[in-house]
């Protein structure tokens, strides 16, 4: 959806707004000082012979005004305003159509499954009180989940107060596992609680946290942990050192997001929420589906059946989990029993459609629909996806 056409749209409008409005304020304030004066003509002390002529004082008054408030001063940026906010509405009601029920198709959902994956994301996002409400009015058990994201939660608000206790206690735990998923963060987390100590607690403290708790590390690690011995040389002033970088903030971002994704992987869970993604991906294809069900008006019955969309829908790459293939001639997705097959030319198609252009012949050469050559079935290889 499109919504750089309705932004300028709401900016225009704002616009001719303030102007109307800017106009308008400056010929009330006009007709204040016009009365404000007349009132002090009127109000000032003459000389009994020659009182004030309040007659000639409002004549002259009502001249003034209406020099200032003429009836067409503000009407062409009136006019201007309302031609803007009569489109407004429009464009809104076009772009943003309110049915999107037309782009339902029924299916069978598994209500208990979509029930834990909204208490998950409740869960996740740390909204436990949220996450039991809806558990409770939906009926159902407590999310498997619930348990792993309160421990999360709580790593995550102690490292808020520069606590790594809890982290490097989890980090110890899954030792095993997060070494099999190729992640150093619990080496990351000594290196940061080696910083602390070594700030606030001072040489030799940060000595005999780095025998007891950075040794293991050396094998792998040798580089950076005799970049944190030499940072002993400059305890107490380790801001003004060649390691400043190691006080960066950053460094305690960049862990906090490496612990929420390594802690979903411990759990089969994607780092971001699946029913964020699902309903984002959703809002990106909605406007397709609903151009399509415009043109299908009247055929809802074959809208409800199909079984593969006759449009493609374009979704951002951070919507693409795993290779698609369509082959541009048949337009049909391939699958293990319709491969995508590479032509001696470079193009690919899928199985099925080589098939119908060599006429089910494998020794009859066929032309490439995309390129003059001519090309052998034998010569088609397939490509994994």
């Amino acid at each position: 959806m499109e919504l750089n056409t309705i932004k300028d749209a709401f900016d225009r409008v704002t616009k001719k707004q303030k102007l109307y409005s800017s106009k308008s304020q400056e010929v009330i304030e006009q007709i204040g000082q016009e009365i404000e004066q007349a009132l002090t003509r009127i109000q000032s002390v003459h000389d009994a012979t020659s009182p004030p002529d309040h007659k000639l004082i409002l004549t002259e008054l009502k001249t003034k005004l209406k020099e200032i408030a003429q009836p067409n001063q503000l009407e062409g940026t009136q006019k201007e305003l309302n031609i803007a906010l009569s489109k407004y509405p429009k464009l809104l009601e076009k772009s943003f159509n309110p049915d999107i029920s037309k782009a339902y198709r029924n299916f069978d959902f598994d209500v208990h499954t979509v029930n834990q994956i909204i208490a998950s994301h409740f869960y996740r996002d740390g909204l436990f009180d949220l996450g039991d409400c809806f558990i409770n009015e939906a009926g159902e058990a407590d999310a498997r989940d619930k348990v792993f994201f309160q421990e999360m939660h709580q790593i995550l608000e102690a490292m808020k107060s520069l606590n790594l206790e809890p982290a490097l206690n989890w980090a110890a735990t899954n030792h095993e596992k997060l070494k099999q998923n190729g992640s150093n963060i619990e080496f990351r987390l000594h290196r940061l609680q080696f910083v602390e100590i070594l700030q606030k607690r001072g040489r030799d403290e940060a000595l005999k946290y780095a025998r007891t708790s950075l040794a293991p590390f050396a094998t792998n690690h040798m580089a950076e942990i005799q970049k944190l011995m030499a940072c002993l040389l400059w305890a107490g002033k380790l801001d003004s050192s060649p390691y400043s970088e190691l006080l960066s903030p950053t460094h305690w971002e960049k862990l906090t997001d490496e612990l929420t994704q390594q802690f979903c992987n411990l759990l089969d869970q994607s780092y971001t929420s699946p029913l964020s993604v699902t309903i984002a991906a959703g809002f990106q294809g909605l406007p397709t589906l609903l151009k399509l069900m415009n043109v299908m008006t009247g055929k809802k019955q074959e809208w409800q059946s199909m079984k593969q969309l006759p449009v493609p829908i374009d979704l951002d790459r951070e919507f693409q989990f795993h290779s698609i293939f369509v082959c541009p001639v048949s337009r049909d997705q391939a699958n293990d029993e319709n491969p995508p097959m590479l032509l001696s030319c470079g193009h690919v198609l899928c199985k099925q459609s080589i098939t119908k252009l060599s006429k089910n012949n494998s020794a009859r050469p066929f032309k490439c629909p995309y390129c003059p050559s001519e090309v052998e079935v034998a010569q088609c290889r397939p490509l994994h996806f």
